[in-house]
């Protein structure tokens, strides 16, 4: 699947501009570790726009006895022919979905996700409001405010690092970068 039909089944399924923008996020940093690590980078890039597309319609809620994110949103990419790496790789970043993260594409989009996410926190509550003005020493000074950004899962970016083989602090170092050398992209 390449970008720009990627891109089209984003805009298709989600209206939310901020959602929008995780995805591009996300996207960004999987192709700067499909970089590092020798990965596909279309395949990378496309994984990590696609993994939230289904979020905004059907989210995880816990309420429901079936949570369908990122269920249902896979249903439709292999309809639609989406490799199975890709597919594999979305299922595996919702623990709860029980899909084992195997390949090291999966593993970058776990642990990528809400790391994304709490650098963007990071980034709107900083005066200027700009990427480039975070440091990783402002990430983790932040992290460590429970109430900072409630909904980001600390736990999840231990275990995903851990997962990805990298260290900690320089997964949160490279992930800022990726995100800062697309600030214009990323609205940040």
């Amino acid at each position: 699947m390449d970008r720009e039909t990627a891109y089209g089944i984003v805009t298709e399924h989600t209206k939310n501009e901020n959602l929008v923008k995780h995805m591009l996020a996300v996207e960004a940093v999987m192709r700067s570790y499909a970089r590092k690590l020798g990965g596909d980078v279309e395949t990378w890039g496309v994984t990590g726009l696609l993994h939230d597309f289904d979020y905004e319609k059907h989210p995880n809620d816990d309420r429901l006895p079936d949570r369908e994110h990122p269920s249902w949103g896979v249903a439709l990419l292999r309809e639609r022919g989406c490799p199975e790496e890709i597919c594999e790789a979305i299922l595996g970043h919702a623990y709860y979905t029980g899909v084992e993260r195997k390949s090291v594409v999966a593993k970058a989009l776990f642990a990528c996700d809400e790391l994304t996410g709490l650098i963007t926190a990071v980034t709107l509550v900083r005066p200027s409001r700009k990427i480039a003005d975070v440091t990783p020493k402002s990430i983790r000074k932040k992290w460590k405010q429970k109430a900072f950004a409630a909904g980001v899962n600390r736990d999840e970016i231990v275990q995903g690092a851990a997962e990805l083989g990298v260290d900690l602090d320089e997964h949160v170092r490279f992930v800022l970068e990726a995100m800062q050398e697309n600030a214009g992209l990323l609205g940040l």
